[in-house]
């Protein structure tokens, strides 16, 4: 029983992932709606179908594939895959990301691209590292996964706030698919947490309005926030939404967590039937369960 609830909440990440990315996309830099948004549209910041992701869930999917070929966090591998991604829809990428990536592109070795942006810009702690590191929650033991969600945040994003933001995130699906509840998966990822920035925001989470920022760790506050306060992984998927701003990676973060304690049967089927791709997400989400550690 405990595998098979690891598959489904395994599962429930990458769907869930994928959709608060679909269903938040077309909210993306608006003000919070006046009507909550409780289904999927077309529509965002670029032409987009109904149920059709960004690169959020991609950028998250090819941390799945790497973990599935390789068998661990490959980051030569893992770039190639972003980059890959990168020059069919540059577009859709955050400006972190897009500086690193057009480095490499220019010849500058993958290892010191994201820390040359850094310097550059004086910061990276925008949070387009945070919602693609879920993957490393379902495949890795809560044991490793610090290490290795810090080795794919500053693939991008050097700085450490990004960093650990997403291993406070990562730390909480590794414990729930691995069957602890929401509040034993709250306090694990509390004790672990290595960077006091990051611990006096997502230890207090209720201390804090959420804010759908670009910003890392505020972003995955907001995330936690609708997740820790909902019932359901329907309210705290369309309370996340519907706060507008980066609303699409709030709602992938969400969507991750929520994933991760209900499970995909609790994935309302409307939503899994206008998702873009289930059958891909689902088929790589199933593929990484199979394989991951104990």
């Amino acid at each position: 029983m405990i595998f098979i609830s690891h598959y489904l909440r395994s599962c429930g990440i990458l769907i869930g992932l994928a959709i608060g990315d679909a269903m938040g996309a077309p909210l993306e830099g608006s003000f919070a709606p006046r009507e909550r948004v409780t289904e999927m549209l077309p529509g965002g910041l670029y032409p987009r179908r109904k149920g059709e992701v960004t690169d959020d869930t991609m950028q998250a999917l090819a941390v799945a594939q790497t973990l599935i070929i390789c068998r661990r966090l490959d980051p030569s591998d893992l770039m190639a895959r972003f980059l890959a991604e990168y020059k069919k829809n540059p577009q859709w990428f955050g400006p972190t990301s897009s500086k690193v990536f057009d480095l490499i592109i220019k010849g500058i070795q993958y290892d010191n691209a994201a820390e040359i942006v850094h310097k550059q810009a004086g910061t990276s702690r925008s949070n387009g590292s945070v919602m693609r590191g879920f993957p490393i929650g379902i495949y890795y033991a809560p044991t490793s996964v610090p290490a290795m969600s810090i080795v794919c945040s500053r693939l991008t994003h050097y700085d450490l706030v990004a960093a650990h933001s997403s291993v406070w995130l990562n730390l909480m699906t590794s414990s729930m698919c691995r069957g602890k509840s929401r509040e034993e998966a709250f306090r694990y990822a509390s004790n672990l947490c290595k960077y006091p920035e990051v611990f006096d925001r997502l230890g207090e989470y209720q201390k804090f309005p959420p804010d759908p920022s670009l910003d890392a760790l505020l972003c995955a506050h907001a995330a936690l926030y609708c997740f820790m306060n909902a019932d359901s992984f329907e309210d705290a998927l369309i309370s996340a939404i519907n706060l507008g701003g980066d609303s699409d990676t709030v709602g992938a973060c969400c969507g991750a967590l929520a994933g991760a304690f209900w499970g995909i049967d609790a994935i309302p089927e409307r939503w899994k039937q206008d998702l873009v791709g289930y059958t891909q997400i689902f088929s790589i989400a199933q593929e990484l369960a199979l394989i991951a550690e104990p």
